[in-house]
């Protein structure tokens, strides 16, 4: 599945969020994200607090065009992501879109 070729589209709270069953085949088309509960969350690794804050801002502009926004955390040179449909308490497709999406980032 080519998800960096697809674009977040807005759920509404009537959306189903995808099972624990389709999360769990769907993990397997990213690389290194990982379930956690009603979310998926990965962590980068940089050489410092720069690329790490470089790497943020490229994901805040992508968030932006997306319409989708993770939550994230900064330790000086490591970044935790973490993505989930609010609107639907769980996850959708966007969430696999944008995680494809930030993997693509350049680093």
């Amino acid at each position: 599945m080519e998800w960096t070729e697809r674009r977040c589209v807005p759920c509404e709270g009537g959306t189903a969020k995808l099972t624990p069953e389709k999360v769990k085949d769907l993990l397997e088309t990213l690389e290194g994200w990982e379930a956690a509960g009603d979310r998926i969350r990965k962590s980068f690794k940089f050489s410092d607090f720069r690329g790490a804050m470089r790497f943020v801002n490229q994901m805040a502009e992508l968030a932006e065009q997306e319409g989708h926004h993770p939550d994230f955390s900064v330790h000086y040179s490591k970044v935790e992501v973490t993505t989930w449909t609010h609107s639907i308490g769980g996850l959708s497709d966007n969430d696999f879109i944008l995680a494809a999406k930030i993997d693509a980032l350049p680093r």
